[in-house]
């Protein structure tokens, strides 16, 4: 019986031995399909990029439909929200490429375009990454902390992001003085009106209509003379101190008239740069329009800007500035004017 039982505590014995060799000697896995175990916490692979590739050339003028499809097919698809701005930033090629339509950029490359809606906004076979949920809240942090600021006698409208300027681009404004709009029916003050306030309204499909004689045209007349179609590119409306002026901010396509007051009260930047701000400024982004004659220069040192508007030195917005950026805007008391033109 003793000798029995000995040989049963032995088979018992080498049992167990072998259990703990086989776990210990057990090859681990390198499937990239499964769960990596580190350290009794199991982490996952990161899932893999949502990318969309493009099935054929879009040209501008079908750019926007484009994109309007791409984000109704994605929101229905994810749990969470995104829009053309995320996703333009989360692939901010798009931003150079449509800059790089500008008439002037191509015409110093030596190429003469005479209608920049034809141009292709992207390619057959490129790819957008559609940014994740993360991705997402951060995008929406950093254009919820970016506004517009624009020192209307230095010409300049800047963007800026997190108290940090990213662009500083050369603006034309307002003319000083007076004059008859049609459009207004009424003697219009052109000079570019400082305050605070927000972009309420942006348009992608603008009709170009003369203040002047209320009159729509399609074509424009270059620096250089030749007559072009006129830009694709979004009009942005700010609201400043509760009422749009109809002082927009748009696309001029004559850059002699840049560094100037010589608009009926708009906000004029080059193509290229009304790309870059439409993209930074979508709606309910803050503006600030400011009347500051002192500033610096590129390197610094102190600048003296010439007063453009006779008695508008005096009004001083510059220190309440990033207090008013940061609070939200009343929009129930947005009025609008009736002069909505854009030169």
């Amino acid at each position: 019986m003793n000798n029995i039982l000995l040989i049963i505590l032995s088979f018992l014995i080498v049992g167990c031995v072998n259990t703990v060799k086989t776990k210990t000697d057990e090859t681990p896995f390198n499937s990239e399909k499964e769960l990596v175990q580190t350290d009794s916490i199991v982490q996952k692979k990161s899932p893999k990029p949502i990318e969309i590739v493009v099935e054929k050339d879009v040209p501008i003028h079908s750019y926007f439909k484009w994109m309007d499809s791409v984000v109704a097919v994605q929101n229905e698809k994810q749990n969470y929200i995104i829009d053309e701005y995320l996703i333009v930033h989360n692939n901010k090629w798009i931003i150079d490429t449509l800059a790089h339509t500008d008439y002037y950029y191509l015409m110093d490359k030596g190429v003469f375009n005479e209608d920049s809606k034809s141009l292709i906004a992207l390619k057959k076979n490129q790819v957008l990454v559609i940014p994740d949920s993360i991705k997402t809240q951060q995008l929406k942090v950093e254009l919820d902390n970016t506004y517009l600021d624009l020192n209307i006698p230095e010409f300049r409208l800047r963007i800026i992001q997190n108290n940090e300027e990213l662009y500083n681009f050369p603006a034309r404004v307002g003319q000083n003085g007076n004059r008859y709009l049609a459009m207004a029916k009424r003697n219009v003050d052109l000079r570019t009106r400082p305050g605070f306030g927000e972009i309420i309204r942006v348009n992608k499909y603008p009709t170009f209509i003369n203040p002047r004689n209320n009159r729509p045209y399609t074509r424009t007349r270059r620096d250089d003379d030749r007559v072009t179609q006129l830009p694709a590119i979004p009009w942005l409306e700010p609201a400043i101190e509760g009422i749009s002026h109809g002082q927009l901010i748009h696309p001029t396509t004559n850059l002699v008239t840049l560094e100037k007051a010589s608009s009926n009260g708009c906000i004029g930047l080059r193509e290229s740069d009304a790309w870059i701000v439409y993209y930074y400024a979508p709606l309910g982004t803050k503006v600030v329009f400011r009347y500051d004659l002192q500033g610096t220069d590129d390197n610094g040192d102190p600048v003296q800007f010439k007063n453009i508007y006779p008695g508008f030195e005096n009004i001083k917005l510059r220190d309440v500035a990033r207090e008013v950026v940061s609070e939200p805007m009343d929009h129930s008391s947005i009025q609008i004017c009736d002069l909505k033109g854009i030169e």
